[in-house]
């Protein structure tokens, strides 16, 4: 068997890659979504290092492993975004259940740490599922070890227990002057940017949060306005026309279902059912819309949100692991193994 790199031959490969990447995404991707986010990239090469000698800035490189017919067989994409932690570089690695164990992912990881060493890179990342030993044992014989542990849950809303009469969301939040709208309610720049200012204010209360948030222009693109983005899905808990709690439910048309892109409240209205209030009016809009499921992904030390779901009837799902490496720990373990 011969395996090789490439670079990506675009826009061709996308409908292959596509494929490839569904085998191991838990929401499904396509050809024409795999473009749409290309078109949105920066341009490579934007990186320096700060005061600290870490690397800022933004680029990226991408390869394929591809056999005798030039069939994709494993993909690389290894990236940094300015608001990624300093030093680090972020990497997905996926190669296709057939070819695994015969040196296709470490052909692509010595290619990352090639590129990686001329930019300056101090630290890697990367996560997988915890529910794939083979991917594990792969990675810490690398030098990447577990940081965190992120669980996988979904609320069946065709079987849910909730009633529409027991799902009362904004007489929750009205009894301590609060009140629920969505951005379709109050549309325009004034509110995203409203909605923007609270997620700098909760991202990094999140557990096991590394990085900066994004600048408004790249947060409205990749973190609000994403795929499966519908401003009557944005829901918002207001304090007058102060936002101080939002949700972000993206809907994927392709499985009927949505996803919590984002839940977060300001600190000084905790604990005072606002996340719930939330998520109660996730469920509600879901059935509205005939959705059959709704996803959501916690850290193991979110205690409380994972307590919410699970009052709300939340199923686990497989969970993912977080993986962390210094970058010469990973250069000196995989020049120790065989190709």
């Amino acid at each position: 068997m011969t395996i090789q790199l490439r670079e990506l031959r675009l826009p061709e490969d996308y409908g292959p890659l596509a494929e490839l990447l569904n085998s191991y995404y838990s929401e499904p991707t396509s050809a024409q979504r795999l473009q749409e986010e290309d078109a949105q990239l920066y341009e490579v090469g934007q990186t320096s290092k700060n005061d600290e000698g870490l690397l800022i800035g933004y680029d990226r490189t991408r390869r394929v492993a591809v056999n005798e017919k030039d069939e994709i067989v494993g993909y690389l994409w290894t990236w940094r975004a300015p608001w990624t932690e300093p030093g680090y570089l972020n990497n997905t690695l996926v190669v296709a259940e057939s070819y695994r164990n015969q040196g296709v992912g470490t052909l692509l990881l010595r290619h990352m740490l090639e590129w990686a060493e001329g930019l300056g890179a101090s630290s890697l990342m990367t996560s997988l599922w915890d529910d794939n030993p083979e991917s594990l044992h792969f990675a810490t014989t690398r030098g990447f070890i577990v940081d965190r542990h992120y669980y996988q849950s979904v609320l069946d809303l065709k079987a849910t227990t909730i009633e529409e009469e027991e799902i009362a969301p904004d007489a929750m939040l009205a009894c301590n002057g609060l009140r629920l709208l969505t951005l379709a309610d109050e549309p325009g720049e004034e509110s995203e940017r409203k909605l923007y200012e609270l997620e700098v204010s909760t991202l990094k209360d999140i557990p096991g949060h590394l990085g900066d948030v994004p600048d408004y222009d790249q947060w409205l693109k990749w973190y609000l306005k994403c795929d499966g983005f519908k401003p009557e899905l944005v829901i918002i808990a207001a304090h007058g026309n102060q936002f101080i709690g939002m949700t972000n439910v993206l809907y994927i048309e392709k499985t009927n279902g949505m996803y919590h892109e984002y839940t977060g409240v300001h600190r000084a209205y905790r604990n005072k059912k606002v996340a719930f209030a939330l998520k109660l009016k996730a469920i509600e809009l879901g059935k509205l819309h005939g959705a059959d499921y709704i996803r959501t992904d916690n850290d193991s030390f979110n205690e409380p949100m994972l307590k919410i779901n699970r009052t709300l009837g939340y199923v686990p799902l497989r969970g993912s692991f977080r993986l962390l490496a210094p970058f010469a720990t990973v250069v000196e373990a995989t020049s120790n193994l065989a190709t």
